[in-house]
């Protein structure tokens, strides 16, 4: 998803490494913090593929800084990942968000529904946490507050997210 955050930020707009690494650490970085060890490394291996240019300027008051621009092969990879995400990426929440906040990049509303409808088939799959052998347990049924805890969070998570996929499917589909 690095590569993802990173093509779609600069799909944006051109960026210096730190602004990068500040607009990754807002959306990331809650959850999976970005270290100077992971990202510089995978800005280097994108610009060696063609996916991106660095652009030096005049530093403001000292060494010259490097703005990142995406190229049309780091565009087109952008537009690729986002029409054909992984099941990995659908059914990741940490994946799912990070893919969710560069779709609009698509231009495309049938290519945006197709990959929103996947989301809403996996989130209407019955599934649970815990299981009683083969079968999925509620909320209702455990004793455990805690467990009970992870399941009422997710079941909330779950029904805002379906109301929005809905809501968002059918203007799209409008």
């Amino acid at each position: 998803m690095l590569k993802l955050a990173i093509l779609g930020f600069l799909h944006e707009r051109p960026l210096h490494g730190y602004e990068l690494r500040r607009h990754l650490a807002a959306l990331t970085g809650h959850v999976r913090p970005i270290s100077d060890g992971t990202l510089y490394p995978a800005i280097k291996k994108l610009e060696a593929a063609g996916l991106l240019r660095r652009e030096k300027e005049p530093g403001s008051a000292a060494a010259p800084r490097h703005t990142l621009h995406l190229t049309e092969a780091g565009r087109a990879e952008l537009f690729d990942i986002l029409r054909g995400p992984t099941e990995l990426d659908i059914s990741d929440e940490n994946r799912w968000f990070t893919l969710l906040a560069f779709l609009r990049h698509l231009a495309d509303p049938a290519a945006q529904r197709a990959v929103l409808e996947r989301r809403l088939a996996f989130l209407r799959t019955p599934a649970s946490f815990f299981y009683d052998g083969e079968r999925p347990v509620t909320a209702e049924e455990l004793d455990d507050p805690f467990r009970q805890g992870v399941l009422l969070i997710a079941r909330a998570t779950s029904r805002a997210e379906l109301a929005w996929l809905e809501a968002t499917l059918e203007r799209l589909a409008g």
